[in-house]
């Protein structure tokens, strides 16, 4: 039957028109309805328990390190947020190391079991939970009070390295007593008067720290511009705007009022910019024959972070350090400086059989720390990640920033079928390029 005649068939019952079997009233069926009882809706109004506003409930909701960073923002003056969160000049290399990340695309293998994983693995001799740690953060307390205390007892608890900076505002013995059984690493500066400097060095090896971190991106400070505008520095300088912007914040103030005055734990009171005191401190003349001599100071591991090219890292290999950290000191120095994420697959060839390799820079998830482990680096080191925790909560910041970045690794491991961090290798990850180098002539 054509589908016209189907069209003007009548139902012989009814002698009314057949619905067209053909058309859409065809697969139509009635639905019965009912009013619903207050038995079947129970289930379905499940209300969430009500809680009182408070930071428990703030971090409970952050489900990322940019909710934190988000949080951190409201929390936390300007000029101390924008410290956090600024870099040098117009900013390129930080957004580059952030975007080198975004740029890649994981390759998942199927039918695993992964019902464990095992996020742990020796670092420098050493075991760690999970391959990322807490960097050296300069000026800690200006962000939140609890400052490297909560830092370090967070990394203590975790399981993972915990660093002070040079720049750091709690004393090394501070740090080894809030964390007395962690892993406590020292950031170290060389300045232009050498015997303060292995007077720290000397210090944190009393302390226990068991790894000394030797930057060597900072002859000069970087211009960071958000500071200068911000009108940055030791002690803080009060202005028409700042008294505003602090205004909405009582709870910063008060805890910066009511507690230790702000200063460098390792460091003599200084008033001034941070980048004066950077220039002033910081010695340009540095060699590599300068890293060989701290080295021989130095009775536990040695890292040389700020490494930026494959010659330095080779270079650094035939030294005998080791480890090395690929970083540009998180966009903070030289601006349009190489991207580390990018450099680290030729690194690793050449310098990863003899040199740890450790990276940092951009990581802003664990899914970034899992894409670095698979192209072979060794651990990684969290810096802007931690401040945002620190000043979203304190130290109950600190905790949630690792739970978010380690149940990010353990969930990203499972999704790509593996069952431990061995197991990641490059054929996970796949780096796609938005710039093209131009050969050289």
């Amino acid at each position: 039957m054509s589908s016209s005649d189907d069209q003007h068939r009548i139902d012989p019952a009814t002698g009314a028109p057949a619905p067209a079997t053909g058309s859409a009233s065809a697969a139509r069926t009635r639905v019965k309805r009912q009013l619903p009882t207050v038995r079947d809706l129970a289930p379905l109004m499940q209300f969430r328990k009500p809680s009182l506003p408070g930071r428990r409930q703030r971090l409970e909701q952050a489900l990322t390190i940019w909710d934190l960073r988000d949080i951190a923002a409201r929390r936390t003056p300007k000029a101390a947020f924008d410290y956090t969160e600024g870099a040098a000049e117009a900013e390129i290399s930080l957004a580059r190391a952030r975007q080198a990340f975004e740029d890649i695309e994981f390759t998942p293998a199927i039918l695993r079991d992964v019902s464990r994983v095992d996020t742990s693995r020796e670092v420098l001799g050493a075991p760690v939970s999970y391959p990322f740690g807490i960097a050296p953060t300069g000026f800690t307390r200006m962000m939140q009070t609890e400052g490297e205390r909560a830092g370090a007892r967070a990394a203590g608890r975790a399981g993972i390295p915990f660093s002070l900076s040079t720049m750091g505002t709690t004393a090394i013995e501070d740090v080894r007593d809030a964390n007395p059984h962690g892993r406590n690493w020292f950031q170290l500066y060389m300045w232009k008067d050498r015997e303060k400097s292995m007077a720290l060095v000397s210090r944190a090896q009393q302390a226990g720290f068991d790894t000394l971190l030797v930057t060597v991106d900072v002859p000069v400070a970087g211009a960071r511009l958000r500071d200068k505008r911000n009108g940055f520095s030791i002690p803080p300088q009060l202005s028409a705007r700042t008294v505003v912007n602090a205004i909405p914040r009582p709870w910063w103030w008060f805890d910066f009022l009511t507690t230790e005055p702000l200063a460098f734990a390792s460091l003599d009171r200084w008033s001034g910019t941070v980048g004066e005191l950077l220039d002033h401190m910081f010695d340009p003349t540095v060699t590599y024959e300068d890293l060989a001599w701290i080295r021989d100071q130095w009775q536990g591991k040695v890292v040389v972070k700020g490494v930026q090219s494959l010659a330095d890292a080779k270079r650094l290999a035939d030294l005998g350090v080791d480890g090395i950290t690929l970083s540009n000191h998180g966009g903070r120095q030289l601006d349009r400086a190489p991207v580390p994420f990018h450099l680290l697959p030729s690194v690793v060839k050449e310098v990863g059989g003899d040199t740890e390799v450790h990276l940092d820079t951009g990581i802003m998830s664990g899914a970034d720390i899992v894409a670095a482990v698979a192209l072979g680096a060794k651990f990684t080191m969290v810096g802007r990640a931690y401040l945002y925790g620190l000043m979203a909560g304190g130290e109950a910041g600190v905790d949630r920033m690792i739970q978010i970045v380690s149940e990010q690794i353990e969930r990203t491991m499972r999704l790509l079928g593996v069952a431990s961090l061995d197991e990641l290798e490059p054929g996970h990850v796949t780096q796609l390029q938005r710039l093209q180098p131009i050969p050289r002539v």
